[in-house]
């Protein structure tokens, strides 16, 4: 995993501080590769309640979550009862890891 000790105690601290409720936060995808270079950091929130506003939640923590991290980007993916799975779900499901 290319992320260090203090950009994942950043990014927990910047999703928590949104999203207290959050039940998980996932990281998927290029930065699980430890052979491979740049990428943006893709996580996926779980909750175990339904969201409103799913596209401004998104948009707020991935705002916080760059911010915490010295403004790489960070693309936000929320897995909610009341939200439509994706493929994409089901991939950082498989292959994510838990911060």
């Amino acid at each position: 995993m290319r992320l260090r000790n203090q950009d994942i105690i950043a990014l927990r601290a910047a999703i928590y501080a949104v999203a207290p409720d959050a039940a998980g936060i996932r990281l998927f995808d290029s930065r699980l590769d430890d052979n491979a270079r740049g990428g943006d950091i893709d996580l996926m929130i779980d909750f175990e309640r339904p969201v409103e506003n799913p596209a401004v939640l998104s948009a707020r923590l991935a705002v916080r979550a760059s911010r915490a991290i010295f403004h790489r980007k960070v693309d936000v993916l929320l897995r909610a009862p009341n939200l439509m799975p994706s493929a994409v779900h089901q991939i950082a499901l498989e292959e994510g890891v838990l911060l």
